[in-house]
């Protein structure tokens, strides 16, 4: 019969590993929660990556933070709907949306109840030649690329995005390359309603893009000397 002191040794043991492969499932599900957003911007089916978002859930895009659900609708389906697909939910002909994910961190609290996670995108947009209507305002097919710096949240049992943050680092069309890259996108100088696409708040700056190359700060410290980046958020 095991004495009192390896049964606890034991009950110990499995209660670590339990907490383990606890979070490891969370890693897992924000990864894959943060993918399937993915998928769902490539498909332009914006009312399915609005869902993904917690009740109080925010978007940084630009110089801007949408707020809540509202605010999650108003620029996914009232600005990038309506500008990519004239209103409808889902892929239209010869309109091209690709948003690849590379690189990703995921850092689960130990409390299993929230997560950040780092990724890169890679991203490749254009219409084709015989799209019926031409999308004005952007060039016909360009590349871009940025970085994701997300929080989630486990509400109810579920994994969803608590904050999306995401800062463009270039952008370039297709021709010219990198080496000539413009944003076409804009700064925000006016919040909603005054602008019906707006954001609800303006942040004190536009993010940096090529040819600078600062940072963008990470959320998790440095593996080996767990020192945290100085301009950690």
């Amino acid at each position: 019969m095991a004495s009192d002191e390896a049964l606890r040794a034991l009950e110990e043991k499995v209660d670590r590993l339990t907490r383990q492969l606890s979070l490891v499932e969370d890693e897992h599900a924000v990864r894959t929660l943060h993918f399937i957003y993915g998928y769902y911007l490539d498909m332009c089916l914006y009312d399915e990556a609005c869902d993904l978002f917690a009740e109080d859930g925010a978007v940084r895009f630009l110089n801007g933070l949408y707020r809540g659900r509202a605010g999650v609708r108003r620029l996914y389906c009232d600005w990038f709907r309506n500008t990519f697909t004239k209103g409808h939910n889902g892929p239209v002909f010869g309109f091209l949306l690709d948003h690849l994910m590379l690189q990703d961190v995921v850092t689960v609290a130990s409390d299993g109840n929230s997560a950040r996670m780092r990724v890169r995108a890679l991203n490749m947009i254009g219409y084709h030649d015989e799209k019926p209507e031409p999308l004005e305002h952007m060039p016909q097919q360009f590349w871009g690329g940025g970085i994701y710096e997300n929080q989630y949240v486990k509400e109810n049992g579920l994994w969803k995005i608590s904050l999306l943050d995401y800062v463009g680092r270039w952008q370039a069309p297709y021709e010219q390359g990198w080496a000539h890259s413009t944003g076409h996108l804009q700064p925000f100088d006016k919040t909603y309603p005054e602008n019906p696409i707006g954001p609800d708040v303006l942040l004190p700056e536009m993010p940096s893009s090529w040819p600078d190359t600062s940072v963008v700060p990470f959320h998790y410290p440095h593996p080996v000397t767990g020192a945290d980046w100085p301009d950690k958020k």
